[in-house]
């Protein structure tokens, strides 16, 4: 008897604990974020954001137009994410979905980066890509595919992963999100951008590398011109 109920003790700390791995589902039909806090005393601060009183929300709380439009890839990575999230379309607040346009310049790349909240499906809608991410460690297996218009590919949540057109012609892909702000850290970005700077002793050792090498690094990606 004793044994049992030691059994069902545990099971239902298993449960509890699993419940409480994620974000709850919402109790209302939706939960419309805010954009100007001044009108937060009247609202519900759930999940980062405070909500609209539901009796103020409108369609267009619901809406976002202009994917169509092409991003500018005149960049140095020759890429433009066109992100629809929670800040950009408030009617995703506690939804736990998002979704980007993302364009390429012939030969342009996402650079590797990783989405600390939410794993990402992707679709081509044209042209010609080559993407993969990386297993964490210490396998740190690397997974790629070339995807032609219509391929579709998974990124696990929190993985370093890439895309890279590898034709001639412009690239055009759609990515969703399991999360209403997914996030993301551009790896080049945070370790050799940072602010203010990672000591370069640290990255030399990190990397491997000379340490002029780093330094040059952390001049070219501290001025965030991409």
């Amino acid at each position: 008897m004793r044994k049992a109920y030691i059994v069902t003790v545990a099971l239902f700390a298993l449960a509890f604990s699993l419940a409480s791995a994620s974000d709850p589902d919402p109790l209302q039909d939706f939960c419309v974020a805010l954009k100007d806090y001044s009108d937060s005393k009247s609202a519900v601060f759930v999940n980062g954001k405070f909500c609209k009183d539901p009796k103020l929300v409108k369609p267009e709380d619901f809406f976002f137009e202009g994917l169509n439009i092409a991003g500018n890839t005149d960049n140095k990575v020759g890429s433009n994410v066109t992100t629809v999230n929670v800040d950009t379309l408030p009617g995703l607040n506690t939804l736990g979905i998002s979704l980007a346009r993302i364009d390429f310049a012939p030969y342009g790349e996402n650079p590797p980066h990783t989405h600390p909240r939410g794993t990402e499906i992707l679709v081509v809608v044209e042209g010609t890509l080559f993407v993969g991410f990386v297993t964490s460690n210490p396998e740190n297996r690397l997974f790629t595919k070339t995807l032609n218009k219509g391929d579709v590919f998974v990124f696990p949540v929190g993985l370093i992963h890439f895309q890279l057109n590898v034709g001639k012609t412009k690239a055009i892909a759609i990515s969703g999100l399991s999360s209403q702000n997914a996030g993301v850290i551009t790896i080049a970005d945070a370790v050799f951008g940072s602010n203010p700077p990672i000591n370069p002793d640290v990255l030399t050792k990190a990397f491997q590398l000379d340490k002029n090498v780093v330094e040059e690094l952390q001049k070219e990606f501290g001025d965030h011109n991409y």
